[in-house]
């Protein structure tokens, strides 16, 4: 079985398109030595360590969210009783800022399975509006500024009615629907537009003082900071919802959003589950290992995702003072969900793997089990317990196969 996977990857190494100076070789990965995560006790590591990690991450990676941003006011602007043939509610809900109105607010989609008297959720955010999302048309189309892509239906950075339903297949929503769990999800760009200059029109220039003209400095959050903040108010209001048990909340994410839901749901642990699809580096993917995206190419490509200090790292990966099994860590003992893609070499999912590997003692001070395994799974066989992972056949995308994956973690440490 090893021998057969290690052809499987092989030959898909060989055959994606090579980026000049990217590094697809095992054989030529950095040893540099991972950060220690000091453990002593789950006290120690509770009260004192997972605190210092924190206000590493904050100050290296991802910056700090500014405190007394103000209290978020929730509008649910329509209901839906018989949404998707009956199978659920679907509500609309407008989150916004009173005190800060020139930024516009979110508008969360929230559909809850008929029938059942109050149910977990799982809460992400689209990288296509809501309307994407849904297979239903009746879906408000966004307004906001979004990446121009023919194949998805934007066109002059606007949403078209041709992105109606293109990104549903990364959201099955009946399936979740019928396993007893809600869904809220919410464009990222409400939050703030996904371009070098996005935060001007977004949260982050609409509470700093300076507004457009702010010089973002170390320990500043970027955009992963402003969109993890926008996933915690939809617990917010997840928690005025009779429909819902808030107590039970995974966040989720692929790709970009996936590195967002491990930074929301390493600051804020009111989400249960916290789940990471194809999040790659500045994400699962540990930092150290030079194999596909880098830092170095990531903070060139998206500076704003980050805080300044990030981009000091860029061929310098020892020099931080974290890495990303310290990320995982700090759900501890909450449990987390890493996922890979067997084509997803970009990602570098054995970095991502090793994460979870490596953060596994943290659980075990609390008398609980990681990722069990020690060498990276065969494709499509999931490992874990209180930390889950699994590479999937196929590319850096969500698939029913990986949501298969995450409603069974979920419904099973739920169930505990």
């Amino acid at each position: 079985m090893r021998t057969a996977l290690f052809l499987l990857l092989t030959v898909s190494v060989f055959a994606q398109t090579p980026r000049p100076g990217v590094n697809y070789d095992e054989a030529k990965v950095g040893n540099d030595p991972l950060p220690d995560l000091k453990l002593t006790t789950a006290e120690d590591w509770t009260n004192k360590r997972r605190p210092e990690i924190l206000k590493l991450f904050e100050d290296n990676v991802y910056g700090k969210t500014p405190a007394n941003i103000g209290t978020p006011k929730f509008e649910v602007t329509v209901t839906k009783t018989d949404a998707l043939g009956g199978l659920a509610t679907r509500k609309f809900i407008h989150i916004s800022l009173p005190e800060r109105p020139v930024w516009q607010g979110m508008d969360v989609m929230l559909y809850i399975p008929n029938g059942s008297r109050v149910a977990p959720c799982f809460v992400g955010l689209s990288f296509g509006g809501n309307q994407a999302v849904s297979p239903e048309n009746d879906v408000p189309i966004s307004t906001r500024w979004m990446r121009d892509s023919k194949d998805k239906g934007i066109v002059d950075h606007r949403a078209t009615e041709a992105s109606r339903g293109t990104s549903s297949s990364r959201w099955p929503l009946e399936m979740i629907l019928r396993r007893g769990f809600a869904v809220a999800t919410c464009y990222y760009g409400d939050i703030e537009p996904d371009h070098a200059d996005g935060w001007k029109d977004g949260l982050r220039a609409a509470v700093s003082k300076d507004g457009a003209n702010t010089v973002w400095k170390d320990g500043e959050w970027g955009a992963i900071g402003a969109w993890a903040w926008g996933l915690s108010r939809i617990v917010d209001y997840l928690e005025t919802d009779k429909l819902i048990d808030s107590k039970h909340v995974a966040v989720i994410g692929h790709s970009r959003l996936g590195k967002t839901s491990l930074w929301a749901g390493m600051q804020d642990t009111r989400f249960g589950v916290v789940i990471s699809n194809d999040s790659g580096e500045g994400g699962a993917a540990l930092m150290r290992r030079d194999f596909g995206e880098t830092t170095a190419i990531i903070t060139k490509a998206f500076p704003h995702w980050f805080t300044p200090k990030y981009a000091s790292y860029a061929g310098n990966a020892a020099a931080c003072p974290v890495d990303m099994h310290m990320l995982i860590a700090l759900a501890a003992p909450r449990p987390v969900y890493i996922a890979s893609a067997a084509e997803d070499h970009w990602a570098d999912q054995k970095g991502e793997f090793l994460s979870g590997k490596f953060a596994s003692p943290v659980y075990a001070l609390f008398g609980e089990k990681g990722v069990v395994v020690d060498e990276q799974p065969a494709i499509d066989t999931p490992v874990g317990d209180f930390i889950g992972y699994h590479m999937r056949t196929g590319k850096h995308d969500v698939t029913d196969y990986d949501w298969t994956q995450y409603l069974n973690f979920a419904t099973r440490h739920w169930k505990k």
